[in-house]
């Protein structure tokens, strides 16, 4: 059974230590979670630009100097170890998963770091809808849909969401605690239907794991911060870090 941290600190240093490998929902309630794009400074305007027109799947929380490891909103960390598990795309190719990008640091490295929806679960948990991913530990479901984004520059591309089954009594909750989260994705983007939004099989995601829907559910879909790491392949940037699927950088910052 692993440790289920409660302080953000707590989590970095297991994930520094390569101890931590999991993913992070449900760990640290009540702090901001964010997904992690580190790319070179000569793409770094252009996808600056990108995340203020897409503010819904990019809601930016902190954009670092570059060449800094330290971000403000977490004293102490290190954007290339503290991540319980990077991604390297060269070309707009996956090459390799990583534990630690320390090896491949470059001094004209920018680091984004960008609002995910884990910093709303506990307000979710705490008024009672219950989250199938978080009892089962497994990650949340992501899919590529058929939503543009606005494009800038080298990068374009669809918006991918995560899928959440809500029982249809708690929608309207959802969507209302939800939208007090405006650095984690606010309200999703849509309710129902996956196929009008380019999703034609909810049980084979693109990204993290499938979860059954029961009858008395219907599937949410909130814009996913795993969108910039799609539109980099799409863009097919020569090299960009990202974080792995459901494994934030976990700051020190209250939602």
């Amino acid at each position: 059974m692993s440790t289920t941290f409660q302080q953000p600190r707590d989590l970095r240093l297991s994930a520094r230590d390569r101890h931590f490998k999991l993913p992070t929902a449900g760990h640290a309630p009540g702090y901001l979670q964010a997904n992690l794009m580190i790319i070179p400074q000569a793409q770094a305007f252009d996808f600056l630009l990108f995340c203020q027109r897409n503010p819904k799947p990019c809601p930016l929380i902190e954009v670092l100097e570059p060449g800094m490891l330290e971000p403000a909103s977490a004293k102490g960390a290190n954007i290339a170890t503290d991540v319980p598990g990077y991604r390297v795309y060269r070309d707009g190719e996956f090459t390799e998963e990583r534990d630690d990008v320390s090896l491949l640091w470059q001094r004209d490295f920018v680091s984004f770091l960008i609002g995910c929806s884990f910093s709303f679960e506990d307000a979710l948990a705490q008024a009672g809808v219950p989250l199938r991913h978080v009892q089962q530990g497994c990650n949340v479901a992501m899919y590529r849909t058929n939503i543009p984004c606005v494009p800038s520059g080298a990068f374009s591309g669809e918006m991918v969401v995560s899928m959440r089954p809500i029982k249809s009594r708690d929608v309207a909750k959802v969507v209302e605690i939800s939208g007090r989260f405006a650095l984690a994705h606010g309200t999703p983007v849509h309710v129902g239907n996956p196929q009008a939004i380019g999703i034609a099989d909810t049980s084979r995601p693109d990204y993290g794991d499938a979860v059954s829907i029961m009858d008395d559910e219907v599937p949410v879909f909130w814009a996913c911060g795993v969108t910039p790491q799609w539109v980099a392949q799409r863009s097919k940037l020569p090299l960009c870090i990202t974080h792995a699927p459901g494994k934030m950088f976990v700051t020190d910052l209250k939602g």
